[in-house]
């Protein structure tokens, strides 16, 4: 079946930052702090006085807790013993893989008074281009499973972009998630308050679970994750210097240099394609042809050689590579600079695998010749059909 894959080009923020941000509009959060060492662990807990603390591993990835990322402490001693298991551990989760996430920051928090777990979200729906409230009062769960177990349970609103979450909109949800009373004014509240930091922050993701309903009935965001699109963060610098690069892949921070869309996968096939949708279906013809890509590279229809170069360079520092397909429609491209700039890359890489080439529109056949006079041991292919079968056996000899 075609290769099937979400793209999000976004900014990803720990846990603690994403509350700092819903702080600043009002939305209830758990007293508490950052720390990278036991003994700031131990004096934020000092601070913030109680008897009952949490202590949080922030790495960009959920299941924190199942990996043993998110651990309970009733006392001081236990505040210090957890923030040293956890800090420098490396986090296996479901969302990390198997190679897990480095942890170099603990969010040590007051210990709540848990009465209900429910979901929250908002997202941006593609189809509608409009964002999306979600709920579920199956809190604490991964969201996914409950789509997929009991989707009923999850409520959604479409919101008007022109004129934002309404009241009427904020009070269904309320009364879906089986609330009552002063809960359903504090609920509207707490959704109107996080529907515009969403808004006002260009995410394309807030997500806060579980949303907690404490003894004395209020509604605080126990734990909270945000994305932003990444095109917007020429408006939030403040959000921008948030990013923790150690949490990212390297070839993917490398390619925002070049302003090139490129996104890891687990393949064996690099591609190299301009145009999103053209990269889309290139995808989708290596897995049909029995391979898998290893990346998604769009270097875009106004491609310099510099960046073809760039590109070229990505795709070969993956070892996992075994053959590389270049797939180039010359519209506001021209496929002879493409050509130089694979040709000059394969010049002045130590190339090992092979590379399969085609291209088709402005100067295309320029961009052939160049190739086959390269001789660099470049393979033309005409059509995209016959590249991906190509491509797909030598990975097969290789």
């Amino acid at each position: 079946m075609p290769y099937v894959c979400i793209l999000e080009v976004s900014v990803k923020i720990h846990e603690y930052q994403a509350k700092s941000i819903l702080a600043k509009y009002q939305v209830p959060v758990p007293k508490g702090d950052v720390a990278d060492n036991p003994d700031r662990a131990v004096e934020i807990a000092r601070d913030m006085g109680g008897s009952v603390w949490v202590v949080k591993a922030q790495i960009h990835a959920g299941g924190r807790g199942k990996g043993g990322g998110v651990k309970l402490a009733r006392s001081l001693d236990e505040v210090r013993a957890h923030a040293e298991s956890i800090i420098g551990m490396t986090l296996v989760t479901h969302q990390t893989g198997p190679e897990g996430k480095h942890v170099k920051n603990v969010l040590v928090e007051a210990g709540q008074d848990i009465q209900r777990e429910l979901y929250f979200g908002i997202v941006i729906d593609r189809a509608t281009s409009c964002p999306v409230v979600m709920a579920s009062s199956e809190g604490g769960m991964d969201i996914e499973e409950v789509a997929a177990d009991n989707p009923d349970a999850i409520m959604k609103e479409v919101v008007d972009i022109e004129v934002g979450l309404m009241p009427f909109q904020a009070r269904k949800i309320a009364f879906g998630l089986g609330l009552s009373g002063k809960q359903i004014r504090k609920a509207v509240s707490f959704m109107q308050a996080t529907y515009k930091a969403f808004i006002d922050s260009d995410s394309s993701l807030l997500e806060i679970n579980p949303l907690m309903i404490d003894g004395a009935g209020e509604l605080i965001a126990l734990d909270a994750k945000m994305t932003f699109d990444d095109n917007a963060m020429y408006r939030h610098p403040d959000i921008l210097a948030m990013r923790d690069l150690d949490e990212e892949e390297p070839s993917e921070i490398e390619a925002s240099k070049f302003d090139l869309n490129f996104i890891k996968l687990n393949g064996t096939v690099g591609c190299m394609v301009n145009g999103a949708g053209l990269a889309m279906a290139t995808m989708d013809i290596i897995k049909i042809a029995g391979q898998e890509p290893a990346n998604f590279l769009d270097v875009g229809g106004g491609a310099t050689q510099e960046r073809v170069e760039a590109a070229f360079k990505l795709i070969l520092s993956d070892p996992a590579v075994k053959a590389v397909l270049i797939n180039i429609f010359g519209g506001i491209v021209r496929c002879d600079m493409i050509a130089r700039g694979v040709i000059e890359a394969a010049r002045n890489l130590d190339l090992k695998v092979p590379v399969v080439v085609r291209l088709e529109g402005t100067n295309a056949e320029e961009g052939l010749a160049l190739l086959n006079d390269s001789g660099l041991g470049l393979i033309p292919v005409q059509g995209l059909a016959a590249a991906a079968r190509k491509v797909a056996d030598v990975v097969k000899g290789a």
